[in-house]
């Protein structure tokens, strides 16, 4: 079941499909994770400290998808309304005005205007035998 407060997102803007918004979460870690950004307990929320810019985010989020979803990782953002880089800006933007996430005062939706074509960026998966 999702959040109560991405559920009221969806209400107010159901172009996304809610699992759309939790992917994002769930990415924005991957990424963190990956750059070595993870928010520690304890630690002050300074968020930058932990910060990551949409085209970080946006690497990230095909990262995982293709590790989550391989081939049908277009299928899957089809599916929850996701046709372009932009509308992982709308999602994100979406949760800093409910409070589920936080920007810098530089960050604009701008940062996730055509930074790649989602059907280039997700075709060239391959599995590889270490993987396995």
């Amino acid at each position: 079941m999702p959040h109560p407060a991405i559920l009221e997102i969806y209400r107010r803007d159901p172009r996304y499909a809610c699992e759309a918004y939790e992917f994002v979460f769930e990415a924005l870690a991957y990424t963190q994770q990956k750059l070595g950004r993870v928010p520690t307990e304890g630690a002050e929320a300074e968020q930058g400290n932990y910060h990551v810019t949409g085209q970080e985010l946006l690497e990230g989020i095909r990262e995982l998808a293709l590790e989550q979803f391989g081939k049908m990782a277009l299928t899957v953002f089809r599916q929850w309304g996701i046709r372009t880089t932009d509308d992982f800006g709308e999602i994100v933007f979406n949760l800093v005005d409910a409070g589920l996430m936080s920007k810098r005062p530089e960050d604009s939706r701008e940062d996730f205007h055509n930074v790649y074509d989602l059907e280039q960026a997700l075709a060239n998966y391959q599995i590889r035998l270490d993987e396995l």
